[in-house]
């Protein structure tokens, strides 16, 4: 069951790939997964696509932790990537997290 993320701050990352150089996009990914992990302030992500349409949460323990995610130099040079070969368009959308709770089927 996922954590409680009352007071995180959630970047809301909604995309469409072009479906260019998949192999490019899924070792980008994973490294930028890697890399967002060891950010201070990182608190974890969810993911899902379908179609090369993405939405992936990463959540953050404050909107300082996740502006500094988005300076991040590496960060910064694959998004750039992005735009240029693996989007179609994409929308970012940050919030701080209200309200949160959990179910799992006992």
């Amino acid at each position: 069951m996922a954590e409680d993320r009352t007071g995180q701050t959630v970047v809301m990352f909604v995309s469409q790939r072009t479906g260019m150089d998949a192999e490019g996009y899924a070792t980008a990914a994973a490294a930028m997964d890697a890399l967002a992990a060891k950010q201070p302030g990182y608190r974890g992500v969810d993911s899902v696509s379908r179609d090369g349409l993405g939405i992936t949460l990463s959540y953050w323990a404050d909107e300082a932790s996740a502006v500094a995610w988005r300076k991040h130099p590496e960060h910064a040079e694959t998004r750039e990537a992005g735009r240029g070969r693996w989007y179609a368009w994409y929308m970012l959308h940050v919030a701080e997290i209200g309200r949160s709770y959990g179910w799992t089927r006992p």
